[in-house]
């Protein structure tokens, strides 16, 4: 598969997203008196920078329905902050354990109280700064920040369903049931409060809500294949159920084949050897048939919402791209990748 060329989006919807974000920690207040938070946000933005450019999001829907993008740009800085702030929570979520300054990989000191507090502000508090600051309607503002609200409830409940369920509870339903909450959710944000800005009607907001839907459960599928394809395996040292995993399940051989599984899933929280021996059980050609046929399926889904919904040509390109992008199959590693490579090409702001 072909690196998506993250460089023609930065031609479409060019944007200095370092200084979006600047602009969005000051919200935090005066420097006088918000000194230590907005030191604190900056500080978990450069440590934690995002692996991919989706802040165009909002950017290319704005773009879709006016031609213009540039309006959305604080949207797309909300965005950064939004999952800046999931992720970090979701790492601490996985890593209980952790309590000592800077083991978060930060190499700076920065303890965990400081990260959490830092993570609050930059998921709930910036993004409705930036929503009130939004040069629009009162009426549309609160629906935004509704939107914002409206999401991390999405979220939540997407992890919490992550965490309470097994493997052996695992099915691709139930995968996909807590993919569309912590990654459809925010991705339905982002798309309808674009959406909204724009001015689009009620009918369009929810398609495009849709659209953010469908991307986010595909994103989440991309994230699930570039934690094998990087070799971090956080997954299976956690003992997530992915959708992947509850493929081989079903897929299994009763009984015998599926305890196999399930016991190696638990083993390998432990367990390189175990780790390794799940791996090949879930790289399996009949397996990744399975995964490969779902990812199929929600790819077209979400190409006849765009479809349905038109708009300039310009940039709706883009967003098909972005789809084909996330719903590609990845797994297992073409000939010729190293081990731990990653097939696409990640791309982080200039000084993050």
């Amino acid at each position: 598969m072909h690196p998506l060329p993250y460089a023609d989006l930065h031609a479409l919807v060019p944007l200095d997203v370092e200084a979006e974000l600047d602009t969005a920690v000051r919200r935090l207040g005066p420097e006088a008196d918000a000194r230590a938070a907005r030191g604190a946000v900056a500080g978990l933005l450069r440590r934690h920078p995002l692996r991919h450019p989706l802040w165009v999001l909002p950017l290319l829907v704005h773009g879709a329905e006016t031609g213009d993008p540039a309006p959305a740009a604080p949207l797309a800085a909300l965005h950064v902050l939004w999952w800046t702030s999931a992720c970090h929570l979701d790492d601490l979520a996985d890593a209980p354990g952790r309590t000592g300054p800077g083991e978060f990989g930060t190499g700076t000191g920065a303890g965990p109280s400081e990260e959490l507090m830092a993570a609050f502000l930059a998921g709930s508090v910036l993004p409705l700064r930036i929503v009130e600051a939004l040069p629009a309607p009162p009426a549309t503002r609160a629906a935004l920040a509704s939107e914002v609200l409206t999401a991390w409830t999405a979220a939540a409940e997407g992890q919490l369903a992550d965490i309470r369920t097994t493997a052996a509870q695992a099915t691709p339903e139930s995968a996909v049931a807590a993919y569309r909450g912590k990654s459809g959710g925010p991705y339905a944000m982002i798309t309808a409060m674009a959406a909204r800005l724009s001015g689009a009607e009620p009918r369009r907001v929810e398609s495009w809500r849709e659209f953010g839907t469908l991307f986010g459960i595909l994103w989440q599928l991309f994230n699930d294949q570039e934690d094998i394809l990087t070799g971090r395996h956080e997954d299976l040292r956690n003992g997530t159920p992915t959708h992947l995993l509850a493929c081989a399940l079903e897929g299994a051989a009763r009984p015998a084949g599926r305890d196999r599984l399930l016991a190696l899933s638990e083993a390998a929280r432990r367990s390189a050897a175990a780790r390794s021996e799940l791996l090949a059980a879930l790289l399996a050609p009949a397996v990744l048939d399975r995964y490969g046929a779902g990812l199929g399926a929600f790819r077209a889904r979400a190409h006849r919402v765009l479809a349905a919904l038109g708009g300039h040509e310009r940039y709706l390109p883009a967003l098909r791209r972005l789809v084909d992008h996330s719903s590609a199959l990845l797994l297992p590693p073409p000939p010729g990748t190293a081990a731990g490579a990653h097939p696409t090409r990640p791309w982080r702001p200039t000084g993050r």
